[in-house]
């Protein structure tokens, strides 16, 4: 049993590399550098300028308020009212304080 395994595991060895192999390389990817840039191409001519619009009319004016009122009368003075009777003197004194 020993060698069983063994003569199996050279069989598959000699099996394997007698197969014929395939090697595939892949091909290379081209890559495009861009050249210089080219002249700058000549200036574009310039729009003509657009119309102005017209310009609206003047709204009217408005009046003046009304004339001034006339200024009334003066009022009469009035008649003095009547004086009351003169008080009598007493002992009592006020002393009103300062502040």
């Amino acid at each position: 049993m020993k060698y069983s395994i063994l003569l199996a595991a050279l069989v598959a060895t000699l099996g394997l590399t007698a197969c014929e192999r395939t090697v595939v390389t892949p091909t290379p990817a081209v890559v495009t550098v861009p050249g210089p840039a080219g002249p700058t191409g000549a200036t574009g001519s310039t729009g003509s300028t657009g119309s102005t619009g017209s310009t609206g009319s003047t709204g009217a004016t408005g009046s003046s308020g009304g004339a001034t009122g006339a200024t009334g009368a003066t009022g009469a003075t009035g008649a003095t009212g009547a004086t009351g009777d003169k008080g009598t003197t007493g002992d009592t004194v006020i002393v009103v304080p300062q502040k």
